[in-house]
């Protein structure tokens, strides 16, 4: 059976904002360590993360927009690599402010994929962090 990535963070910012930061084009691509995207949250949208392609990548994820629940819940299709998993976010207002993200990465196959995404995930959460505070 695969491993799914499940991750929780707390950013001291509104739900709106993050929700922005999740969702917006160019917003994205100040954080995710793709360069371009055309994301847009509508679902059935077809999309793509891009990056510098290098020996072992061509560098795109392909997507689709599965749900949106704004500002609470968002998800879609990501692959590449021969994985085709689900992303699902869930963002929840906390009273003082502060907006818990879940994540949810599910349906991987191969243990590389998944450690790569987990640490992927991570790492571009810092920089979320560093983008809502900006």
């Amino acid at each position: 059976m695969g491993k799914d990535v499940s991750l929780d963070f707390e950013f001291k910012s509104a739900i709106e904002q993050v929700w922005v930061a999740l969702t917006d084009s160019n917003t994205l691509a100040k954080w995710m360590l793709f360069q371009e995207n055309d994301f847009k949250p509508i679902v059935g949208h077809n999309f793509q993360f891009r990056t510098e392609p290098n020996q072992w990548w061509d560098g795109i994820v392909h997507c689709e927009v599965l749900e949106v629940d704004e500002p609470h819940r968002l998800s879609y299709t990501w692959v590449s690599g021969g994985e085709n998993t689900t992303v699902t976010w869930i963002l929840k207002q906390v009273d003082d402010g502060t907006t818990h993200v879940h994540l949810d990465q599910t349906g991987f196959k191969e243990e590389q994929a998944f450690s790569g995404a987990l640490y992927g995930w991570q790492s571009m959460a810092n920089h979320l962090e560093k983008v809502l505070t900006d």
